[in-house]
């Protein structure tokens, strides 16, 4: 059954309800004050203070979490007011579609990407340190019995993705300049990240793997039993590593910042411990023309693989 009201409280709510029609009457009727007019800035009032961070896809989401989340956590707890969120990508291609439609602030793009963003509005402030890591290895089982690049002809190669330097593009270019075909000698395999790529030869799916040594050694801690079975058969010269860049639209002043505190993070004990967790020994400052020899591979490997 419905709630009624007392037949007491009628009256005095009547009165109530009436009293403020009259004064909304009143508003209606009353002579209308002076108008308020915007003003226009060439700013907005209120600036971003969420600037998205996005890693290409070194290692698969769960795993680029871990690794980028602490250090994403460790810049939010020092830049003191404007934070960094960490996006990861489940493909390169997704990625490059983000990072090239100019939907990160941040980014850490591989050196090819680094390039293309360039057109896309980004500018270049820093890089992972470590050059010579930045190589590309080609992994077989130990009980394969390859060990001549000839001997891969017919043969499947596994890769994360067609526009990953390291792991693809330099192996290719080194089977290409030892004396294989690249395009017709060989089949690719795209698996679609590192680890899959590694697993491919592991399980028989290809017969050796393409990554680069960063994946490689946090594939080994991981997974010390299965790596165990993989071993390191070719690798290729080194190249200028993954670059940081900003979008050009990003304040100058929080790029210095987030530039200044990554450049030294090696310096504390506790930087040091989550920069061994990527792994590298530091971040260190770089401009566009850090990447002309990277240009110059590209033109090269174009011509040739390509």
């Amino acid at each position: 059954m419905a709630e009624r009201w007392p037949r007491a409280a009628w009256g005095s709510r009547t009165a109530s309800l009436l009293a403020v029609a009259a004064l909304a009457l009143a508003a209606c009727r009353a002579e209308p004050g002076p108008t308020y007019e915007p003003g226009y800035g060439p700013r907005p009032a209120v600036e971003r203070t969420v600037y998205r961070f996005a890693v290409h896809p070194l290692h698969n989401p769960q795993r680029l979490a871990e690794i980028y989340g602490p250090i994403v956590a460790w810049l939010n707890a020092r830049l003191g007011g404007p934070t960094l969120q960490l996006e990861a990508s489940r493909s390169y291609a997704d990625f490059e579609a983000k990072l090239y439609g100019r939907a990160y602030e941040f980014a850490l793009p591989n050196p090819a990407q680094t390039l293309q963003a360039l057109k896309a509005g980004y500018r270049v402030f820093g890089k992972m340190g470590d050059d010579r890591s930045f190589r590309g290895i080609i992994l077989v089982r130990r009980d394969s019995g390859l060990r001549r690049v000839e001997q891969l002809k017919g043969k499947v190669v596994s890769f994360p993705a067609p526009t990953a330097l390291a792991a693809t593009m330099m192996p290719l270019w080194y089977l290409h300049t030892h004396g294989l075909d690249a395009n017709t000698d060989i089949r690719r395999l795209y698996a679609g990240s590192q680890e899959s790529s590694i697993m491919c030869a592991y399980l028989g799916r290809a017969s050796a793997a393409a990554t680069w040594p960063v994946p490689w050694e946090t594939f080994q801690r991981q997974e010390p039993e299965v790596a165990s079975q993989l071993e390191v058969r070719w690798e290729t010269a080194p190249l200028v590593n993954n670059a940081l860049v900003a979008r050009d639209d990003v304040p100058r002043e929080l790029v210095q910042r987030v530039g200044a505190l990554l450049f030294a993070m090696q310096e504390t004990p506790e930087g040091a411990r989550l920069l061994a967790e990527v792994p590298i020994s530091r971040f260190e400052p770089a401009s566009a023309e850090t990447y002309e020899p990277v240009r110059i591979f590209l033109r090269a490997y174009q011509r040739a693989v390509h």
